[in-house]
């Protein structure tokens, strides 16, 4: 595939995004799965077992994109805090599904050493529509900082100030690198910012990203070892 034919369709080649050229992206946009029967309705049942709470909404459409966490019950501050994410880019399934499976098998057995916080699908519009960005054509994954701002990003970051955690032992966020990477989101990306596209390499088999500032290779190979078991290591 020649990098010619990958020019995103929206947008002047050189010139970022304005405000017309996001909403031309929107308009494009269709829901293509349910948030409220693929997450939502299993969280109902976890309920019995765990401290299921709304931290927020979206505005985009509030009845819709209520924002939920599930917390294991008792918390004590002689054990350690873990925080598990899913969905923070809502087209990454996997991420969600899994973060949800996780609450279903494991999380209340390892409640006997964790106090365990799982936020499923962060970015649930996102999640409906298969898309990377937010409704307005921001990576949540991009604006922790505050810099673009994303309403999923600051709702997850004022649940976890709310919480008076001082130190998080782990945050596991699950992430998934779709094929649709190259065919779609980076060009997209590339012409929301002006830039111009340059191909890429998606990795086949899971991996881990490492924190630079504070690498745990011993304990991302541990984690690695294990996965090898069940499925494919990208190279």
């Amino acid at each position: 595939v020649t990098v010619a034919s990958k020019v995103f369709h929206i947008g002047t080649p050189g010139k970022p995004w304005g405000d017309e050229e996001r909403a031309a992206w929107l308009a494009e946009r269709s829901i293509k799965r349910s948030y409220q029967d693929e997450v939502l309705a299993k969280l109902e049942p976890l309920k019995q077992v765990f401290d299921v709470e709304q931290y927020g909404s979206l505005s985009y459409i509030p009845d819709k994109y209520p924002l939920f966490a599930a917390k294991t019950r008792g918390w004590d501050k002689s054990k350690p805090f873990v925080l598990v994410t899913g969905g923070v880019h809502g087209y990454e399934t996997s991420g969600v599904q899994g973060a949800l499976l996780f609450l279903q098998t494991k999380a209340q057995h390892y409640s006997q050493w964790f106090n365990i916080l799982v936020a499923p699908c962060v970015s649930p519009w996102g999640y409906e529509q298969i898309q990377r960005w937010n409704a307005k054509a921001v990576d949540p994954n991009r604006s922790f900082n505050g810099d673009p701002f994303a309403e999923e990003s600051a709702a997850l970051k004022s649940l976890l100030s709310s919480l008076g955690v001082a130190q998080w032992t782990a945050h596991v966020d699950l992430h998934e690198t779709t094929n649709s990477d190259e065919s779609e989101f980076r060009p997209a990306k590339a012409a929301r910012d002006g830039e111009e596209y340059v191909p890429d390499y998606i990795p086949d088999g899971f991996y881990l990203v490492a924190d630079s500032e504070a690498p745990q290779a011993a304990w991302q190979k541990a984690i690695i070892d294990e996965v090898r078991k069940v499925t494919n290591i990208a190279p």
